[in-house]
C-alpha cells in the first residue's frame, strides 16, 4: 500500500508541474486590454455603438452603481436595456430612477418590467431574450446586476473585438472581503487553470469554450443567427451553455484579461460562496451524479494527497514537495496577473478543497432531494432541467 501510495503522489506531482507550466506559459498569450494599443483614443471616425443588457432580480443593493458606471461609459454610443426580472425589492424603482436621470442627461436608458414569467423558461434567460429583441447596436453585451464597469471598459473591448472576434469574454476582476473568500476564490481560479486550457478557445479546432455571465458581449447578427437564448430557454448555467455554442457554431471567440475593467464582489464569506453555488453547480456536471463524484475524487487526490504524503517517508514527501512548488508557482502567477491574492494562499488550499467538495456534494444533494433548483424564488423541476441540458464539451 505504501509503494501505492508513493507512485499516485509522484504522478500527481507530474500532473501539478505539467499542467503548471503549461499554464504560466501560455496565459501570457492571452490579450490584456489595458494596453495602451485597445484604448480607443487615437482613432478617428465613428464611435462604435453597443447595447448593454442588465437583468436583475432582487439586486437593489448594487444595481445603482451597475448603472451608473454603464452610464459613464466614454467613447462609444452605448444604448441601456435594464431588466427587472420579478423583483420584490426596489430593484424596479432604482432602474427607473437611474433611467430617468440618465434621459434627462441625453442618455439612452431603457427599462423593462417583468411581472411574470412564461412556462419553459429560467428568468435570467427569459430576461435576456426578451430585451436582445428590442436591441438595434451591432454589439450586445451581457453581463449582471452587480457589475461594475470602469469608463473605458467598453471602449476597450469594442476596440479588440471588432477586428478579432465575434464573441468576447473578458475575466473579471473579484472584490474580496475576507480571508474566506480569498482562500476560496483562489482556490478556484487555480484549480480552473489547472484543468481548462484557455489559450485554446482561440483555437477554431479545439474544444475549449467560455462564457461568463458578467460579461458577454456578441455580434448582434451572430447571436440571432445562434437562434438567442430562446434556443435554451431552460439552461441553468446559461452563460457557460452561450460560450459553448458559439464555438460549436464556428465563430470566433476570445477570452482576455483586463484588471480592474470589470469588477463584482461575488459572495459574502467562504460559505456565501457555497450557498451562491449549490443552485447551479450540479448543472455544471449536467445533472449526472457519477461526473459530480468524480470531480470530487480528482480534488481531494489533488489538493489532499501531497499534503499527506509530507507525513511519510523521503521518496513520499519529495514528491510532496515538487507538487506544492508547482501549486505555489501557479498560486504566485495568480496574484501578479489575475486576482492580486497573496500566493501564500496556497498554504489553505486544502481547507478550501475540502470545502469546495463539501459545495459540490451539497449542490447534488440538495438538487436531488428537492428533485429541483430554487433559484430567485422559482422552482424548475429537476426532470425538466435534464431534458434540456445539453453538451458543454
Amino acid at each position: 500500500m505504501l509503494t501505492i501510495a508513493i507512485v499516485l503522489n509522484w504522478l500527481i506531482a507530474f500532473l501539478w508541474t505539467w499542467r503548471s507550466t503549461v499554464a504560466r506559459r501560455n496565459l501570457p498569450k492571452l490579450a490584456n486590454l489595458l494596453e495602451e494599443s485597445y484604448s480607443g483614443t487615437t482613432e478617428q471616425g465613428p464611435q462604435p455603438k453597443i447595447t448593454v443588457i442588465v437583468p436583475a432580480r432582487n439586486e437593489e443593493q448594487a444595481i445603482e452603481q451597475t448603472l451608473r458606471s454603464l452610464l459613464a461609459q466614454q467613447g462609444i454610443i452605448i444604448e441601456i436595456l435594464a431588466v427587472d426580472d420579478r423583483s420584490t425589492d426596489r430593484t424596479g424603482e432604482i432602474m427607473d430612477r437611474v433611467a430617468a436621470e440618465g434621459r434627462e442627461q441625453g442618455k439612452n436608458i431603457g427599462v423593462i418590467h417583468i411581472e411574470t414569467l412564461p412556462p419553459g423558461w429560467m428568468g435570467k434567460t427569459h430576461a435576456m431574450a426578451l430585451a436582445a429583441r428590442q436591441a438595434t447596436s451591432p454589439w450586445l453585451l451581457f453581463t449582471d446586476g452587480d457589475i461594475v464597469f470602469r469608463e473605458d471598459c467598453l471602449r476597450r473591448a469594442i476596440r479588440y473585438a471588432e477586428s478579432e472576434t465575434d464573441h468576447l469574454v473578458l475575466f473579471p476582476t473579484l472584490i474580496f472581503k475576507s480571508v474566506g473568500e480569498r482562500m476560496m476564490l483562489s482556490a478556484f481560479q487555480v484549480l480552473s487553470l489547472l484543468s481548462k486550457s484557455f489559450w485554446k478557445i482561440a483555437d477554431p479546432k479545439s474544444r475549449e469554450s467560455i462564457g461568463i455571465g458578467a460579461f458577454n458581449l456578441i455580434r448582434n447578427d451572430v447571436y440571432r443567427s445562434m437562434g438567442g437564448f430562446e434556443a435554451h430557454p431552460l439552461e441553468v448555467i446559461e452563460d457557460l451553455k452561450f460560450g459553448y455554442e458559439v464555438k460549436r457554431q464556428g465563430f470566433r471567440q476570445r477570452i482576455v484579461f483586463g484588471r480592474g475593467l470589470i469588477r463584482v464582489h461575488w459572495a459574502a464569506g467562504a460559505f456565501g460562496i457555497v450557498r451562491n453555488v449549490t443552485k447551479n453547480v450540479f448543472a455544471v456536471f449536467r445533472f449526472r451524479p457519477w461526473f459530480l463524484l468524480a470531480a470530487c475524487v480528482a480534488i481531494a487526490l489533488f489538493c489532499l494527497v501531497p499534503v499527506c504524503g509530507l507525513l511519510g517517508p523521503w521518496t513520499s514527501w519529495s514528491a510532496s514537495l515538487v507538487a506544492l512548488e508547482a501549486a505555489l508557482g501557479l498560486y504566485r502567477y495568480c496574484e501578479r496577473h489575475i486576482n492580486g491574492i497573496s500566493a501564500v494562499y496556497v498554504l489553505l488550499l486544502p481547507v478550501a478543497a475540502c470545502i469546495i467538495v463539501y459545495m459540490l456534494l451539497r449542490s447534488m444533494i440538495v438538487t436531488l432531494v428537492r428533485r429541483g433548483i430554487v433559484w430567485r424564488g422559482t422552482f424548475y423541476p429537476l426532470a425538466e432541467l435534464r431534458k434540456h441540458a445539453g453538451p458543454l464539451r
